[in-house]
């Protein structure tokens, strides 16, 4: 048992699916939920994502040992007093926030300080679903977690947060807060960008009924993450502003090199580009493959080890 009592602030996916592998893995005693739909948080105690359903949140604060901000990136400034007057003086504060510059930003704003007690993270998981009913206990099993803390968030603090994410089966790293969101920009801020940007052109066309009847597999792989939560990904495109802006240059740049080349029939530029797309994606998925295969057979080990015991 990690923590008595968790209270989770936006009980959708990503915080649904903590509190429910915490749940599942006797990690706690009681996850409490809180949202703006109180019938939401029903369900979620009908699905035992959560134990119980809160109204009254500065009470529900006042009874967490861990705190999960697990709204949209612009909310989490809407919760910081309530949570500076209300929580333990021994409870620990965390997010799930996909940008970590704007959460330290408005925590600075508010407190002066990021305070010892307020660990900043971000689960690398996730789905195009949305919603309290989308929760899945072994979302974060094989997934990185990412934690910013700095250089006076306490040990403790620290560990326990870690512990958490560890005991759900993730991969725990920690970064500066400037490295993961450039980071993130180009490995997600970006793709979502470009998704979005692509489904809207094509369903902007005239022919767009036609267009997506024909899609092909490649193109619903490709445009899966379009299906993602608006408002979320809203405040992502603003709070990690500048990062990715930088990116999108730097991908309009690549395909304008492109452009030019199939303008100009320049043969060995199309395909010397995909050639080293085609090199990096395989090296990509071979890493990812690596890791997978040795994680599985730990897990396996582990399993034998319990049967023998």
């Amino acid at each position: 048992m990690l923590a008595n009592t968790i209270l989770i602030i936006g009980t959708g996916l990503i915080g649904g699916s903590f509190a429910k592998g915490l749940k599942q893995r006797n990690l706690i005693r009681c996850a409490i939920g809180y949202g703006r739909r109180y019938e939401q948080l029903e369900l979620g105690i009908e699905l035992a994502v959560i134990d119980e359903a809160a109204r009254d949140l500065p009470q529900a604060i006042a009874r967490a040992d861990v705190i999960v901000l697990g709204v949209p990136t612009l909310t989490v400034a809407d919760y910081l007093d309530v949570i500076a007057e209300h929580r333990k003086a021994d409870s620990v504060v965390t997010d799930v926030a996909s940008v970590k510059g704007e959460i330290a930003h408005v925590i600075r704003e508010h407190y002066g300080v990021i305070p010892p007690w307020f660990v900043l993270g971000h689960p690398i998981a996730g789905s195009e679903k949305s919603g309290i009913t989308a929760s899945n206990s072994d979302l974060y099993v094989h997934h990185k977690v990412i934690l910013t803390p700095e250089v006076d968030t306490d040990e403790n603090a620290l560990a326990l947060i870690r512990a958490l994410w560890e005991g759900v089966g993730a991969d725990v790293v920690c970064m500066g807060i400037d490295e993961h969101d450039r980071v993130l920009a180009a490995t997600s801020h970006l793709p979502h960008a470009l998704a979005f940007s692509l489904v809207d052109c094509l369903q902007a066309m005239d022919a767009n009924v036609d267009v997506f009847r024909f899609a092909a597999g490649g193109f619903r792989d490709f445009t899966r993450i379009a299906g993602s939560h608006p408002v979320m990904w809203h405040d992502i495109m603003l709070a990690n502003k500048s990062a990715i802006l930088e990116m999108m240059g730097e991908f309009k740049a690549t395909l304008s090199n492109l452009e030019n080349a199939i303008e100009n029939d320049d043969s060995d530029t199309i395909l010397a580009m995909f050639e080293r797309a085609k090199a990096s994606r395989e090296h990509f998925a071979g890493l990812i493959d690596a890791a997978s295969s040795t994680e599985s057979n730990a897990a396996k080990s582990a399993d034998l080890s319990k049967d023998k015991n």
